[in-house]
């Protein structure tokens, strides 16, 4: 029952994501939303991590089931992506050097912020 408990939580949290995006047609995706809202609950301890702990390392543990839909979805629109190749590689390689660069300036600001 406890696991059960625990789902129901992260899946209320995963609608109101999506009901706030709905209501509010903000640009950012429900999902993300819902992130953003498990982040607040958690910070402002309204949930304790032992209230999702064992959902949460289940669904870590089964990461990867959750790449099949898009899988699925980027093999059915080949025609679209063979037609954009090459934009869609710069995209990718361009967004994936500015990440790593802001993700390690920012550990360097923290490091430095701790000392």
């Amino acid at each position: 029952m406890k696991i059960f408990r625990q789902f129901v939580i992260v899946v209320l949290i995963a609608f109101s994501g999506e009901i706030i995006n709905h209501f509010f047609k903000t640009p950012i995706p429900g999902n993300v939303l819902a992130m953003i809202l498990l982040l607040v609950l958690l910070t402002t301890g309204l949930i304790k991590i032992k209230m999702i702990d064992r959902v949460a390392e289940f669904m870590l543990n089964h990461l990867a089931l959750f790449f099949i839909p898009p899988g699925v979805s980027l093999i059915q629109n080949l025609d679209q992506l063979k037609e954009d190749w090459f934009a869609i590689l710069t995209i990718v390689v361009a967004s994936t050097i500015i990440i790593m660069a802001v993700t390690g300036l920012t550990i360097q600001f923290i490091m430095r912020r701790e000392n």
